[in-house]
């Protein structure tokens, strides 16, 4: 029989009683060797639509945090389709399962989606549906709180995303006030966040108890993110790497930031001569204005990624064309900056919070980096074959930040002049070797609490656990007198809060995307040509899905959290590069 399928845009308002029959038809169905691929493609086709239903109403709430009818539709998702779909999803699972087992038949590229679908079904507990509904509803009364931050500063009302440019081209007195100013805006959300933390640490170990974990949240997550290649133990090793080498090279960009602002020798950097966000990068004083507006920031955008790749560039220009490109900070939008997909259209669309800076440059470039990454999974027959590991998909983006280096400049109508280039690869570079100290403590910080799960539930602990790792990864800056400031960076950082345990996969794929750029150094056409390998079909179909089989494909070997050999890889690239890009800057 053929499966009903309808269109993505009437599947949006379909209320579960008209969304069971086709989970009911799929359950009836027997399983034979010649029906399979048929089954699994109604399957995939049904998996798309409700994951595409979900994903449109997650980034309403986002681009508008204050829109009711967005936060209505979400929650009315969450209790009464949510639940109902993962039911039904659980039970086709164990019907595949079972076909598998009796005939020890496996469908052609289902390898390892079959192996993740029984840590999923191993993992799969009906009395943590309205708890995994609870967390997500959490989520999003974290984003209003963040997205409704404004601060006033010269009679206007602003946020403080559209404050930063401003506070980067000020001197250094005028930024103290605006640091305070916003330091109290955000003390102001300490309870409120704090309450919110409490509420959903408690729904998580409650999860985990759930699915036979006890107290150990940390091991149930460690399944449900499929981290089949490395370990906890593995981590601390990356970290105490970190600390060893990446910690002292920062030092070394904190010193010539101390000199570039001209402090006195006793006189250390104060949280003000850093990035109003993470306050771990240093601020770029000479006011460097890339892009005015979204329509700028687009255009110049796809002319570099012209240049990069036009394959790649039809990408970005079709995502343009249809509208899925939101990029501009405004009042109300939710924090951050993300790409999701819209599977049952099989389109990415790219999120952000630009304001004029090079780090929004960036930015664009590491999402448009997952899109493309995105577009090339969507060739895949099934849905269930493109999830790759997220260490691969984060080199996907921070690759792509990389590999546009070149054509950064107006010759190719970037952004630059060459001397501004110049600086803000540099720029790039220095903040690439400071994320990973800053990575140490968010990752450090979340084993800790889940190490901790009873002093984590009190707030001031978590303060005290996030303070002393600053202080190990970063004791370049000065916070005296400022505690509570420093103590609220686990606020900021809003992984924490929505996607635990999410966050050293940027550590390591910041590793990888380093040896990708050493390749294109050498030969910049050869680099793009393998990372275009890399993403293609071929590459990220599941018989080719396991880590050191995606790494092959970018001409390297795949980087580990227990890799304690940083110091051949990546920083030897520095030395040349740097010089070469500081006499550009000064010519």
């Amino acid at each position: 029989m053929t499966f009903p399928s309808p269109s993505p845009s009437l599947f949006l308002t379909l209320p579960w009683p008209d969304i069971q029959p086709y989970f009911d038809t799929l359950g009836a169905r027997p399983l034979t060797p010649e029906t399979v691929e048929t089954w699994l493609a109604d399957w995939s086709r049904l998996a798309e639509l409700l994951r595409e239903r979900a994903a449109r109403i997650r980034v309403a709430t986002v681009q508008d945090t204050t829109d009711a009818d967005a936060e209505a539709a979400f929650k009315d998702y969450l209790q009464n389709i949510f639940p109902h779909a993962q039911k039904g999803n659980h039970a086709l699972t164990q019907k595949l399962l079972a076909y598998h087992a009796v005939t020890g038949l496996t469908p052609p590229g289902m390898e390892l989606p079959l192996r993740e679908m029984r840590v999923e079904a191993e993992l799969f507990r009906e009395a943590n549906l309205p708890l995994q509904a609870a967390e997500q509803q959490n989520a999003i009364r974290f984003n209003k709180l963040v997205g409704a931050q404004t601060v006033t500063w010269d009679g206007e009302e602003t946020t403080i995303t559209q404050l930063s440019p401003r506070y980067m081209a000020s001197d250094r007195a005028t930024r103290e006030q605006m640091w305070h100013t916003i330091n109290a805006r955000e003390q102001a959300d300490r309870a409120p966040i704090n309450e919110l933390w409490a509420e959903v640490l408690g729904l998580r170990l409650k999860i985990a108890e759930n699915t036979g974990f006890g107290e150990d949240y940390r091991a149930y997550r460690w399944q449900y993110l499929k981290r089949f290649s490395y370990t906890p133990a593995d981590c601390r090793t990356f970290h105490a790497a970190i600390e060893q080498v990446a910690v002292p090279a920062a030092g070394r960009v904190y010193a010539k930031h101390r000199a570039r602002l001209a402090l006195s020798e006793d006189e250390g950097l104060r949280p003000w001569d850093l990035d109003l966000y993470q306050q771990t990068y240093p601020i770029e004083t000479d006011d460097l204005r890339p892009f005015d507006g979204e329509t700028e920031l687009l255009d110049r955008g796809s002319a570099i990624f012209h240049h990069v790749d036009p394959a790649l560039a039809a990408y970005f220009d079709t995502m343009r064309a249809e509208g899925l490109i939101d990029f501009v900070n405004r009042k109300g939008k939710g924090p951050g900056a993300f790409c999701t997909g819209y599977e049952a259209i099989y389109r990415p669309f790219i999120f952000g919070n630009a304001v004029g800076q090079p780090a929004d440059v960036n930015t664009l470039l590491h999402e448009s980096g997952h899109a493309f990454h995105a577009f090339e999974t969507f060739k895949l027959p099934y849905y269930f074959q493109r999830d790759a590991p997220m260490e691969f998909n984060e080199v996907a983006s921070m690759a792509m930040e990389l590999l546009s280096a070149p054509y950064l400049t107006h010759e190719f109508g970037g952004y630059y002049t060459p001397a501004q280039a110049a600086r803000a690869r540099l720029r790039h570079l220095e903040k690439n070797l400071l994320f990973w100290p800053y990575m140490a403590v968010v990752d450090a910080f979340q084993h800790w609490v889940y190490e901790n799960p009873t002093l984590a539930a009190d707030a001031k602990n978590c303060d005290a656990a996030w303070s002393d790792l600053w202080d190990r990864f970063i004791p370049f800056v000065d916070f005296t007198g400022l505690e509570d400031a420093k103590t609220l960076g686990w606020h900021r950082k809003r992984h924490i809060h929505r996607s635990p345990f999410y966050y050293i996969e940027y550590g390591l794929a910041q590793l990888g995307a380093t040896q990708v750029w050493g390749n294109a150094l050498q030969d910049q056409a050869r680099a793009v040509a393998a990372y275009r390998s890399a993403l293609s079909p071929n590459s990220t179909a599941p018989q080719a899905r396991s880590s050191p089989s995606m790494w092959k494909r970018w001409g390297k070997r795949s980087p580990s959290p227990n890799e304690s050999s940083l110091n051949s890889n990546p920083f030897n690239l520095y030395p040349d590069y740097t010089n070469k890009q500081k006499n550009l800057r000064n010519p």
